[in-house]
């Protein structure tokens, strides 16, 4: 499948309607990724729609895009099953392999290359490489520095239901958008999350080593909370100044950690965190849970007009009050960072009155953003004619509309 428009991959910077630099992706090139063999999209920095089906394959291209950024993915699917399944690709014949994604993306710094795919030949077949402008990468999290993706996906309809996990995976990404280190110190405090529990299972642990992870913990978890903390702060406020037919949303952290850090400095905070960790040895082998850290804090909205909380809200506020806090998080970055992420916007359209549709689409275009936009008939994208690229997408394929 080739489709091409009017993209130059050339191009130094692309610019948004406010003269800052527009972020976006402008060439997309898939192998063995879910259902498709092989596939060249090229766009240029307007939205961009994508209509067919259910099951045609929409989704699978936003979730390609968002291997551009650290992480799992929009799905968060084990690498392994990305892979494609299915007959041989044509013409020669060849066995479907470990998928592969490769970019063109607009930067601030200019324009930039992007590869990334599974690593077949690991040990567990799930490790990522990645290469940027070429050379390869040490970490995902270098991903964060040069490009800003959030998205909104069906299953985030029920965000606000689930446990706590999805809320802060959430709110990290919006982090990233301020602050790309955040990324890499979520891993090392994670990895040393890791590594003290498995000493803790298997033990008995040297308690050197495990005071050397706790160091690390306390040392990267108090920065990770220290930067959630601040930009739901910023989103908070940024939310209740937004207007018109999306709903105020109010925005608070919560854990116990958090709250440290509203009560004393943060290298208190971090010695504080340290000391609980010690302490939590044995109560932690025992429970095969780590009890303590930024790892249990949670974000929690609420529907500034009526106060009730967001998993009290019906489906459509619920879906509403999303769509209003990553809008707040485009606005926030295209003013402090002078360039708007790049937004997945996968079934947006769905639980939306035509009132918030026309909104939505109203707010991309005056911020500049570039939005891949995906639903079933072009219809529900109507006030989007003129000022976004269209395509059908069908059974593995993609043509301009």
């Amino acid at each position: 499948m080739l489709v091409e428009g009017g993209a130059d991959p050339h191009i130094m910077s692309v610019a948004s309607p406010g003269g800052a630099t527009r972020l976006a992706v402008l060439r997309l090139m898939l192998t063995d990724f879910r259902g498709y063999a092989a596939a060249r999209l090229e766009v240029d920095e307007r939205p961009v729609v994508l209509t067919g089906p259910n099951g045609a394959g929409k989704t699978n291209l936003l979730e390609a895009i968002s291997f551009l950024s650290p992480g799992r993915g929009l799905r968060r699917a084990k690498l392994a099953e990305v892979d494609r399944r299915g007959p041989p690709a044509p013409p020669g014949g060849a066995t479907p392999g470990a998928w592969r994604v490769a970019a063109t993306v607009a930067t601030q710094r200019g324009p930039l290359q992007i590869g990334t795919g599974r690593d077949a030949e690991s040990e567990s077949g799930e490790r990522r490489l990645l290469r940027i402008d070429g050379a390869p990468a040490k970490t995902q999290a270098a991903l964060a520095e040069h490009l800003s993706l959030i998205w909104l996906t069906p299953l985030m309809d029920r965000l606000f239901q689930e446990a706590s996990a999805p809320r802060r995976r959430f709110l990290d990404r919006l982090v990233y958008g301020f602050d790309p280190g955040h990324a890499a110190r979520v891993s090392a405090y994670e990895q040393a999350m890791r590594e003290r529990a498995r000493l803790l299972r298997d033990g008995p642990a040297d308690p050197a080593w495990l005071g050397a992870l706790e160091e690390r913990m306390a040392e990267h978890g108090i920065a990770v909370a220290a930067a959630r903390r601040e930009v739901t702060a910023r989103l908070d406020a940024a939310c209740r100044a937004g207007d018109g037919p999306f709903p105020a949303a109010e925005l608070a952290l919560t854990g116990e950690v958090e709250q440290r850090l509203d009560a004393m400095p943060a290298l208190a905070a971090e010695a504080e965190l340290r000391r609980r960790l010690q302490a939590a040895r044995r109560i932690d082998a025992e429970s095969g849970v780590t009890t303590v850290g930024p790892h249990r804090g949670d974000l929690v909205v609420r529907h500034a007009q009526s106060g009730v909380m967001a998993a009290q809200c019906s489906t459509g506020e619920q879906k509403a009050l999303l769509v209003a806090v990553l809008l707040a998080q485009a606005r926030l970055q295209a003013k402090e960072r002078a360039a708007a992420p790049v937004m997945l916007l996968d079934e947006v359209t769905a639980h939306l009155d035509a009132e918030r549709r026309a909104a939505l689409f109203a707010e991309l275009l005056g911020l500049g953003v570039q939005a891949w936009l995906t639903g079933t008939e072009r219809a529900l994208f109507a006030e989007l004619d003129g000022a976004a690229q269209f395509f059908g997408v069908a059974n593995g394929t993609v043509a301009p509309q």
